[in-house]
C-alpha cells in the first residue's frame, strides 16, 4: 500500500473459525488492503477505497460471477 501499511486491520463478519475462512481488511491514504488471515505473512491486496466499495457493492448484488 504505497508507503503505509494500514494500522486498523478489521475481520470481517462473516468470517468464521472453523475452516479458517477469514479476512481482514484495513485502509490508509485513500486505499484498502484485504489479506487472508490464515497467511498475513502472504501480504495484501490492495486497491483504491472506491474500487474496493465498487466490489462489496457488486457482490452484495449478486453482480458478481464467482
Amino acid at each position: 500500500m504505497n508507503t503505509t501499511t494500514p494500522r486498523n486491520w478489521r475481520k470481517s463478519s462473516h468470517s468464521t473459525g472453523e475452516h479458517g475462512e477469514c479476512v481482514e481488511a484495513g485502509s490508509s491514504n485513500g486505499m484498502v488492503a484485504v489479506r487472508d488471515t490464515a497467511a498475513r505473512e502472504a501480504g495484501a491486496i490492495a486497491l483504491p477505497a472506491t474500487a474496493f466499495a465498487a466490489v462489496l457493492t457488486a457482490a452484495r448484488t449478486g453482480a458478481l460471477n464467482l
